[in-house]
């Protein structure tokens, strides 16, 4: 199996010393528990909804030959919601984020197996942490509405002491190792990735 993790600084694991982030976590279970895995890792910081439209398929077509049994996963949007030109609004307003989801989304399930994990909290940041709740909601019945599984970590993020913690004593964003643990647990436990991750090779 071969997959693709498109997204943003959570995505590439920003932070974390082991150099793993959530994703390495979560391939690093499914590689110890018998499964064949190879991830490509395409997190790139500040990357908005906007960026990741602009590149996933090319990238994605020169890793995932279709030969092999090939998937895709999305997360995205918390640099959606931050702070942009001084004035407060944010980066990319939310009906073009959900655009920019939609138009990503639907391509993607057309053509391979595609999961969505939404967007992130930030520790240092109330205002943009609204908007990020608020715009995975959107995700979320845009997902339901694809039939994409969809699994919401904003809340699970703002509510966890470890990530806040973590990344408070970083850069106010991004946690460390304990706090990719909580996604990676998360991730590894859902039902959606399971499936995947444990259905005959």
């Amino acid at each position: 199996m071969r997959i693709c993790f498109f997204g943003d600084s959570f995505v590439n694991g920003t932070g974390d010393d082991d150099g793993l982030g959530w994703v390495g976590g979560v391939v690093a279970r499914a590689r110890q528990g018998g499964r064949n895995v190879t991830a490509y890792n395409l997190g790139i910081r500040r990357d908005t909804s906007a960026d990741v439209a602009a590149r996933w398929m090319r990238e994605a077509r020169l890793r995932l030959p279709l030969e092999h049994d090939c998937r895709l996963v999305f997360s995205f949007g918390a640099n959606d919601c931050m702070a942009g030109d001084g004035d407060g609004s944010p980066q990319v307003k939310p009906t073009d984020s959900i655009a920019n989801a939609r138009t990503i989304l639907q391509a993607a399930r057309d053509w391979l197996p595609t999961l969505m994990i939404g967007p992130a909290s930030v520790a240092d940041g109330a205002d943009a942490n609204e908007r990020i709740c608020a715009l995975s909601a959107e995700y979320t019945g845009l997902c339901e509405s694809l039939r994409i599984p969809f699994l919401e970590v904003c809340r699970l993020t703002l509510s966890s002491p470890v990530w806040t913690q973590e990344a408070l004593a970083g850069d106010g964003a991004h946690p460390n190792r304990g706090g990719y643990a909580l996604v990676a647990d998360a991730v590894r436990t859902w039902p959606a990735w399971r499936a995947w991750i444990t259905q005959p090779a």
